[in-house]
């Protein structure tokens, strides 16, 4: 066999009361044993430490080194996580501080240097871990190797303070650390190192987003997925890490907020089950408090330098192709909060403006919120009657327009391989928005469709259709950069040549659309934003 490791049959582990197939592959580290499929299609190597969590009062640092080992590395360890909050649907998580782990699958097949997809997993750098989301029918193609593996999430992840112990973004840096490794071990499972696409959905996306424009990144990848994820979203980024920090601080009361010494220690000594005690999502102003942030300068390596609207308005950083998009009504998931939010908006309209935007005095914040009210509520105020005001507002303020402005800021620092799309494909068993009979597609529904989704065969055959052509196309962009060939029965996709046009349409029948993405919508924010932009800034000490 042409691969790169030892096949035996390892009795030691049944499924089902019969032996399972093994892998030994080695690695810088040393040997991991990983085993086949139950359809037989790839080995799997679950549970790897690609790197160290530091601990203590050091926790908030970038990642150590990795464990080293002699004997094969029984690489079986599922649903490691870092820690988080409880949530619903995660009690099979093991969530241990211990947690910076990769899971590899490699399909059975001879073919060399296979491409490479590492999958960053969503959950608002709140929630989430490596295998979230599983690729098992992508793994019927055979063509490439996935990637799937945890960073740290939360205040752990999160926090910045622009100390030397507290510098900001260890979540980020866990994941240029995973990358590393990908390129320093990948070859031994037969990937590519020279052939890595990065992707994810919602805070995957921002991921992603963030290290396809980062200085310290170069060569570590050279394709680019994201997917609901903008880096210039409202929540991609702390607009003022600071006092971010002090308003958690006080939450958990700690008053001693002013002293940032004292900011410090309480942080690096609080319990992680007390720092994770919070709820930083689902505010009305759009932000997420623990994101990441535009880093002090401390003398250490920084992932994010500046902000990123300012990165790509430069120009200053590698231009890679890139299948960049979102769903069409993304504010859907924000339908959970509307009998409370609708009176509420009423109320104050001005809480539901996004948090990174800036306003000189209050006669300028009411102009604003009369023309964003009328444009999305007309002369009635919020309620049942103009629902879908209420979707289409939060698809735009969290998601839509900041996909439109990032494409087309990538275009203008002269990338010529952006490859955008708006999917909106509704399987017909899905819920209507309340008080009306429209459906649309949520938020990273294109995502749900690429990935695995529980017993496939009970679903309708237009998901299924569905599902086949994203990841035909998604599968086609990891290989070639490019999501649709040109001996295809798709429409041809070309990359966006002005503006945010051409676009995809994604359904059952994609269609090319020639127009700009979002349009009327985007030219509103983007009027604002010309305006009242507050731009995210380093911790100010």
């Amino acid at each position: 066999m042409s691969l790169q490791g030892l096949v035996v049959c390892a009795c030691a582990l049944f499924v089902l009361g019969r032996c399972q197939e093994s892998r030994i592959v080695n690695i810088h580290q040393g040997p991991v044993r990983g085993y086949k499929s139950q359809d037989g299609n790839y080995f799997g190597f679950f549970g790897i430490p690609f790197a160290t969590a530091p601990k203590g009062v050091h926790r908030f640092k970038a990642p150590l080194p990795p464990p080293t080992w002699d004997e094969p590395l029984e690489a079986v360890n599922l649903n490691i996580a870092c820690p988080q909050n409880d949530r619903d649907g995660q009690n099979q998580i093991r969530k241990q501080e211990e947690c910076l782990i990769a899971n590899i699958y490699v399909p059975e097949t001879d073919v060399p240097n296979l491409p490479v997809y590492v999958y960053f997993y969503g959950g608002g750098f709140q929630y989430g871990y490596g295998e979230l989301k599983t690729p098992v029918n992508l793994m019927k193609s055979r063509e490439i190797i996935f990637v799937t593996f945890n960073y740290r999430l939360g205040a752990l992840g999160m926090l910045c303070l622009g100390t030397e112990d507290v510098p900001g973004n260890a979540g980020l840096k866990d994941q240029v650390a995973l990358l590393r490794w990908v390129q320093k071990n990948i070859a031994a499972f037969g990937g590519n190192p020279r052939d890595v696409t990065i992707g994810g959905c919602s805070a995957g996306g921002v991921s992603v987003d963030i290290l396809s424009i980062s200085k310290i990144t170069k060569g570590l990848f050279n394709k680019v997925i994201t997917q609901s994820g903008p880096n210039t979203a409202s929540f991609s980024v702390q607009v003022d890490p600071i006092s971010n920090a002090k308003m958690i601080a006080r939450e958990l009361n700690f008053e001693n907020v002013d002293d940032l010494e004292a900011l410090e220690h309480f942080y690096k000594t609080t319990p992680l089950s007390v720092l994770s005690s919070i709820n930083v999502m689902n505010r009305t102003d759009s932000s997420v408090i623990f994101a990441p942030c535009v880093e002090r300068d401390v003398g250490q390596e920084m992932v994010l330098h500046d902000y990123p609207v300012k990165i790509l308005e430069k120009g200053d950083f590698v231009k890679l192709p890139m299948l960049y998009g979102s769903s069409n009504m993304e504010g859907i998931y924000r339908l959970r909060y509307f009998d409370q939010w609708k009176d509420l908006m009423n109320q104050n309209f001005s809480q539901f403006l996004p948090d990174n935007l800036f306003f000189e005095n209050e006669r300028d914040k009411e102009k604003v919120i009369r023309k964003v009210k009328h444009f999305y509520f007309g002369n009635d105020p919020v309620s049942e009657s103009n629902i879908m005001g209420y979707v289409t507002y939060f698809s735009d303020v969290m998601f839509l327009h900041a996909t439109t402005w990032t494409a087309r800021l990538q275009h203008e620092a002269g990338n010529k391989e952006v490859y955008l799309y708006e999917y909106s494909f509704v399987d017909k068993d899905e819920d209507y928005i309340p008080y009306t009979k429209i459906r649309g597609a949520t938020h990273c529904a294109q995502n749900i469709a690429v990935m695995d989704l529980g017993d496939e065969n009970d679903l309708s055959e237009e998901y299924k259709q569905m599902k086949s052509i994203l990841r035909k196309m998604w599968l086609n962009f990891i290989k070639t950069g490019k999501p649709v060939p040109e001996n295809s029965s798709y429409p041809q996709w070309p990359p966006v040549s002005s503006g945010a046009s051409p676009y995809m349409s994604l359904n059952t029948t994609p269609r090319l659309i020639n127009k700009d993405l979002l349009k009327d919508r985007f030219k509103l924010w983007d009027d604002i934003y010309k305006k009242h932009f507050r731009h995210p800034i380093p911790p100010t000490l």
